[in-house]
């Protein structure tokens, strides 16, 4: 069932809990690390719902060995369900940022580097939330023409992250973060924060490595506070025997020049949402992903097992004065309590319009709304097809068969967004079908940008005597 937060938590910590719940089933993490754990990083992808559009080969033959050595070790390094777990979101959803293309690596020599990244679809197109692998090597190379922003984002990049991606290096997360593994107790939970926390604690140590990767030592840089707000501070340090320290700049540098400075990225500039939701309670350690937990240790006793699951208790009804059962019976709910004859002949009384049994009445109420329908529509909304349909079978049974309400219209629509995002893929089509409606709504003209085709007589006749050819002659007479 769909998890139900308070209405005084903040929405952002909202969104978390449910990402963190749906976005990234344990299922897709085991089977992705099981075929990590052998070499298979294509495979693991796979399993992580990423599409690998690299070509080793043929980036041996254009870069060089060098560079597609490095390139596959970072392959079999790639952690790509951590990758998922850690990818930027947006509200209210937290779905994966649409349109973003996000550095992982950068290799080459500075002046023309070679990127590994990782692409998410238009808002359009995600249906799955499906992500690709590929390499950016410059402007205009590389880069799909039908992605509305192929080229890496400065403010959303992981290059300068790595243990946000990388298996081996995950355990950095504890550092950067700033984690004191101090989590909530249980009970009293730590106020959260409207807002999402700045890690202001964390800016001049991250700068530091922004400057760096851009051949600087110091110098000013920017933090994106608001869609229209922007944050000049300058890194600075008397020598490198002293810590460098944060200052705002001495003139403010003109709106072009602001622009063109470092950003910070946003994976340095606000606290991981992981640690917010430990500090709040809202989490458990066994909640988070393996690699996660293992990088943020919590002090205190291991955390007990839970109880092994019984088998619940089958849906009871009170029909005709009694008490019945709803269970799964030859892969399909049904009432146990009701001899088939019997209920087939009330399933005929049904169709020609006669009232229902109460059993009858909540089967066709599981199959059109059911209380788990929620939980299934999270599911589908993070590309968890297999996990909503495991909930519906679970409920329905695998043999039955679904009926018209908001349930099916959901199977329904995820079904056909995934054909958008095929054809999105495909490159058949590069934007939205309804974005050249005229007027936002309206129906697109077909024959917007043709020239009409003149009549064979009108290229070469004047006009004048076409009109003479069309008019209709005054008949003649023979008198004079």
């Amino acid at each position: 069932m769909a998890h139900h937060v308070a209405n005084d938590l903040p929405p952002h910590l909202s969104m978390w809990q449910r990402v963190r719940e749906y976005a990234v089933p344990p299922s897709m993490i085991e089977t992705a690390t099981a075929r990590r754990a052998v070499g298979d990083w294509a495979g693991a992808c796979a399993a992580a719902r990423i599409d690998v559009d690299l070509d080793l080969r043929a980036v041996r033959d254009r870069h060089g060995t060098g560079l597609v050595t490095r390139l596959r070790a970072d392959l079999r390094r790639l952690a790509p369900d951590l990758l998922r777990w850690h990818m930027p979101r947006i509200a209210p959803d937290g779905r994966l940022r649409p349109g973003l293309t996000l550095s992982l690596a950068r290799y080459g020599d500075p002046g023309t580097p070679v990127h590994l990244v990782v692409r998410t679809p238009p808002a359009w197109a995600d249906a799955g939330q499906r992500m690709s692998l590929s390499l950016w090597t410059g402007p205009g190379d590389g880069a799909p023409r039908h992605h509305p922003h192929p080229h890496p984002d400065r403010r959303f990049r992981l290059d300068l992250h790595r243990h946000l991606w990388d298996a081996t290096r995950s355990g950095e997360l504890a550092r950067r973060s700033g984690w004191t593994g101090t989590p909530a107790v249980t009970g009293t939970p730590a106020v959260p924060s409207a807002d999402p926390p700045w890690a202001k604690d964390r800016w001049a140590a991250e700068a530091e490595l922004l400057l760096r990767a851009e051949g600087r030592s110091r110098g000013a840089f920017t933090v994106r506070l608001a869609a229209r707000s922007r944050l000049v501070l300058e890194l600075v340090a008397p020598d490198d025997a002293h810590v460098p320290v944060l200052r705002p700049p001495r003139a403010a540098p003109p709106p072009q020049e602001a622009a063109a400075l470092p950003v910070l990225p946003e994976a340095a500039a606000r606290l991981p949402p992981d640690l917010e939701l430990l500090r709040a309670g809202l989490i458990a350690p066994e909640r988070l992903h393996p690699l996660v937990a293992a990088a943020l240790p919590v002090p205190g006793p291991a955390p007990a097992a839970a109880p092994a699951s019984e088998p619940g208790d089958p849906h009871r009804v009170e029909c005709r004065g009694e008490v019945h059962r709803l269970a799964l019976r030859d892969g399909v709910l049904t009432a146990v309590d009701h001899d088939p004859d019997q209920l087939r002949r009330e399933e005929l009384l049904v169709a020609l319009g006669g009232p229902p049994l109460p059993c009858l009445r909540a089967i066709d109420a599981v199959h059109r709304n059911p209380e788990a329908l929620p939980a299934v529509r999270e599911r589908l909304g993070h590309g968890d097809v297999t996990g909503a349909l495991a909930v519906v079978e679970g409920l329905l049974g695998p043999g039955a068969v679904l009926r018209d309400g908001p349930l099916r219209a959901e199977l329904e629509s995820a079904a056909a967004r995934r054909v958008d995002h095929g054809l999105f893929r495909s490159g058949l089509v590069a934007e939205h079908p309804g974005a050249r409606a005229a007027g936002g709504g309206g129906v697109a003209d077909p024959y917007q940008g043709h020239r009409p085709r003149l009549d064979r007589r009108s290229r070469r006749t004047p006009p004048a005597l076409l009109g003479k050819r069309n008019s209709r002659s005054r008949p003649r007479t023979g008198q004079p």
